[in-house]
């Protein structure tokens, strides 16, 4: 099929949000300034702008004209040398572990989460794998299995780790896969139920989590211990009103909101840009979610659309989720507002995930 020029509705909605997203962080960096003498800002600014903007903007031209059919032959290796790198993360001199979790590897000074490759490697092999088996996806073999091996072993090893909420957003993701690939909704449907059992597990036997559901729970209870971050993040939601106290005039970033480039970036935002500003950002992520699925309706493929599919959930349903911890909605997560939060290996890798769906949009149904 020759290929069309890019999808501009989407690529219009993917820049706005981009460039607000810039902004917000902009804005956000700046408390770092006032916090042990700035000495953070250098690092994270370069970080964000030269490994996340810089290096992910390279990514996204390039697989952007790069016939994405070209992948799939090599999605099995990809996602092995994802999982292998993830597995680094436990190797002493390699691995770098912070604040309790072997999250991250380290190579010469420059580290990176091989975590946010994994992700984008589970959703191209189960793309790859889906696809050629479109008409046996109800049944366990073609359906179901796939999603425990592929997934389910991805997310086994991030538990480990622990990334509680890394190993869920690639469940979520291949689960959304499987139900757009034509899967039973009653698999899904107990998969769910596994899924939270497993979960149930997990936090009984992990103190930090079943803390971060009490405080969920009871929000109000203890507000300068376990419940200081949530509530500084509805302080400065609130204090923001309608319109917002102004472009770097927020106060809570500066030594109150725990995180505020990361975590409580949203919270930033709605107290500088008000009600106003914060839902015209959710809108955008609305508008990016609903044109990357209409670009998914009409691939040229079954492996085209399952693609955009599943890295749209994994960016939206990423940013949701972090909005949603921040308002008190959900228990607080660790996943980042995608374009918006700081996270150099986050960003690059999101903005080469744009530059897939935008070359499955060159491909599009007429």
């Amino acid at each position: 099929m020759k290929a069309r020029s890019l999808d501009t509705p989407f690529l219009l909605a993917f820049l706005l949000l981009a460039g607000f997203g810039l902004l917000i962080f902009t804005s956000a960096a700046l408390g770092l300034l006032a916090r042990d003498g700035g000495a953070n800002f250098s690092s994270v600014a370069a970080s964000q702008f030269l490994f996340g903007f810089l290096l992910g903007g390279g990514a996204l031209v390039v697989l952007s004209r790069i016939e994405y059919k070209r992948w799939r032959p090599y999605t099995p290796y990809f996602f092995a040398v994802a999982l292998c790198l993830t597995l680094l993360t436990f190797v002493p001199g390699i691995g770098l572990e912070l604040k309790g979790a072997a999250r991250w590897i380290q190579v010469g000074g420059v580290t990176f989460q091989p975590v946010e490759l994994l992700k984008f490697a589970v959703v191209l092999f189960l793309a790859g794998v889906y696809a050629s088996r479109i008409q046996e996806t109800k049944t366990v073999r073609a359906g179901v299995l796939p999603l425990l091996l592929i997934a389910g072993s991805s997310a086994a090893v991030l538990l480990l780790q622990p990334d509680t909420d890394g190993a869920a957003m690639i469940l979520i993701a291949g689960a959304t896969m499987l139900f757009a690939a034509g899967g039973r909704i009653h698999h899904l449907f107990l998969l769910a139920l596994l899924g939270m059992l497993v979960l149930g597990v997990v936090v009984y036997e992990r103190p930090y989590l079943a803390e971060r559901f009490t405080t969920f729970l009871h929000q109000s209870d203890d507000p300068r211990g376990a419940g200081w971050q949530i509530s500084q993040s509805l302080i400065a939601v609130g204090s923001g009103g309608w319109t917002g106290r102004g472009f770097g005039q927020s106060i809570e970033k500066f030594s109150y909101l725990p995180e505020p480039i990361g975590d409580s970036i949203f919270a930033v935002a709605a107290e500088e840009f008000g009600f106003i500003g914060s839902a015209l950002l959710v809108l955008l992520y609305v508008s990016v979610a609903l044109l990357a699925l209409r670009i998914a309706a009409r691939a040229s493929d079954p492996f085209g659309g399952l693609l955009v599919v599943g890295l749209t959930v994994l960016i939206i349903g990423q940013s949701f989720m972090n909005i949603s911890s921040t308002l008190g909605l959900i228990p607080l997560s660790g996943l980042p507002l995608i374009f918006v939060s700081h996270g150099g290996t986050a960003l690059a890798i999101s903005l080469a995930e744009v530059g897939v769906i935008l070359s499955v949009s060159r491909r599009m149904k007429s």
